[in-house]
C-alpha cells in the first residue's frame, strides 16, 4: 500500500480571513495526523490573495504543536528569498522542539512576483539574482550549519565557530524540490532526497526522476535515492461531486497560468456561477486530467497506478476541494473528506 502525505498552501476562500484559513489548515493537519499520513508540508508563496502560506517555519511550529506524530515540513522554503543562516537557525530550532518530525524542503524558485521578490531581498535585484546563482552553495551552507558540530570559520587571524543552534542532537531532514531537471541533478550530486512538483508541472516527471536515480551519488545520511510524487486531489462520494468541488481551484489555476487577476478562492456555488469561455473550459479540463479527481475507489486506484508508474512508495496529495456556501469559515470539510476517503 502506498504511503500518503499532504501538501498545503493554506488556501484563503472568499468567506475567510487569514486567521480562518490558518485554523482550517490546523484542523486539516490534525485529521492527517489521526489518519496516519506520513508527513504534512506547507508551501511558501507571497503576495497572493488566495494563499496564506507565506512563512513555512511559522506555520510548521503551529502545526507541529497541534499534532503528535506526523512529520511536518516545508514544501518548500524558497531559498533565494532568505539568508542560509536564517533558514538553518529556524529549522534547527524546529527540530530541537520536535525531534525526528521536521522536514526542510528547499526550492530555487522565488514563489512570488518580481516586485515582492525585490522587497524580500531588501530592495536589491542584484542580491536576488546572486542568490539564485549561488543556490548550490547555499544548500551546502544550510546542510553544514545544521549539523551537531557546525563549522569553524577563519576570520583574519582568528577562528570562530558557527552553528545554527547551540546544542543540536538531531538534524531536520533536507529535501530538494523542483519542477525541472536542475534540482534533480543537484539532489543527485549532493546525495539528498528529491521531490518533483508533479502537481504543478504535470509533465517531465519520469525524466526528472530517472535522471535523479541514474546519477545519484550516495551520502552518509542517504545511501540510496529517495523521492516521492505530488498530485492535486479532490475525492468525494461520487465522481460528479468531486469535479464540482474541484472547480474553484481549476478557475484559480486558469487565472494563475493565463495572467488574469487573482482573487480569494471562490466557494463552489460562486465558481459554478462564473461564465467560462470555451478556451478556459478546455484549458481547465486539460489541467484537471492530471489531477486525481473522483470517488474514493477511483482515487485510490489512480494513486496506486501513479506510484507504480513512477516507482515511488509515497504520494503527497495536495487536497484542493472547494467549500460550499454556509461552511464554517474556520474549517475545510471537503478537504478533510478528501483525506478521510483516501485513507479509507
Amino acid at each position: 500500500m502506498t504511503a500518503l502525505s499532504v501538501l498545503d498552501l493554506v488556501p484563503v476562500r472568499s468567506d475567510q480571513t487569514t486567521g480562518d484559513a490558518i485554523a482550517a489548515s490546523r484542523r486539516l493537519a490534525q485529521v492527517a495526523d489521526e489518519l496516519g499520513y506520513r508527513r504534512y508540508w506547507v508551501a511558501e508563496h507571497h503576495n497572493m490573495p488566495a494563499v496564506a502560506a507565506t512563512n513555512p517555519p511559522v506555520l510548521i511550529a503551529m502545526l507541529a504543536s497541534a499534532t503528535s506524530r506526523i512529520r511536518v515540513g516545508s514544501g518548500g522554503v524558497m531559498l533565494p528569498n532568505h539568508a542560509p543562516l536564517v533558514v538553518a537557525e529556524q529549522f534547527a530550532l524546529l527540530e530541537a522542539a520536535f525531534p525526528g518530525r521536521i522536514d526542510l524542503g528547499i526550492g530555487r524558485a522565488p514563489g512570488t512576483d518580481p516586485l515582492t521578490r525585490y522587497v524580500l531581498r531588501g530592495g536589491s535585484a542584484e542580491s536576488a539574482d546572486e542568490a539564485v546563482s549561488k543556490f548550490p552553495d547555499y544548500v551546502e551552507d544550510i546542510r553544514t550549519l545544521m549539523t551537531t558540530e557546525g563549522v569553524e570559520l577563519q576570520i583574519g587571524p582568528r577562528r570562530q565557530p558557527l552553528r545554527a543552534t547551540p546544542s543540536a542532537r538531531t538534524v531536520a531532514e533536507m529535501w530538494l524540490l523542483g519542477s525541472s531537471d536542475y534540482s534533480a541533478r543537484l539532489a543527485a550530486e549532493k546525495g539528498l532526497p528529491y521531490v518533483f512538483a508533479h502537481h504543478f508541472a504535470g509533465e517531465g516527471t519520469a525524466a526528472a526522476l530517472d535522471l535523479y536515480r541514474s546519477s545519484y551519488q550516495p551520502s552518509p545520511e542517504h545511501p540510496e535515492p529517495r523521492t516521492f510524487l505530488t498530485v492535486n486531489a479532490v475525492v468525494a462520494e461520487t465522481e460528479e461531486e468531486a469535479h464540482r468541488q474541484a472547480l474553484p481551484n481549476v478557475q484559480q489555476m486558469i487565472a494563475l497560468r493565463t495572467g488574469a487577476p487573482l482573487h480569494p478562492q471562490r466557494l463552489v456555488e460562486q465558481a459554478e456561477a462564473v461564465e467560462m469561455t470555451p478556451e478556459q473550459k478546455a484549458f481547465g479540463e486539460a489541467m484537471a486530467r492530471r489531477w486525481v479527481v473522483g470517488s474514493a475507489e477511483q482515487a485510490r486506484k489512480e494513486i496506486e497506478e501513479l506510484a507504480m508508474e513512477f516507482g515511488v512508495d509515497e504520494v503527497m496529495v495536495h487536497p484542493v476541494a472547494g467549500a460550499m456556501s454556509g461552511t464554517d469559515a474556520r474549517t475545510s470539510p471537503n478537504r478533510e473528506a478528501t483525506l478521510r476517503l483516501l485513507a479509507g
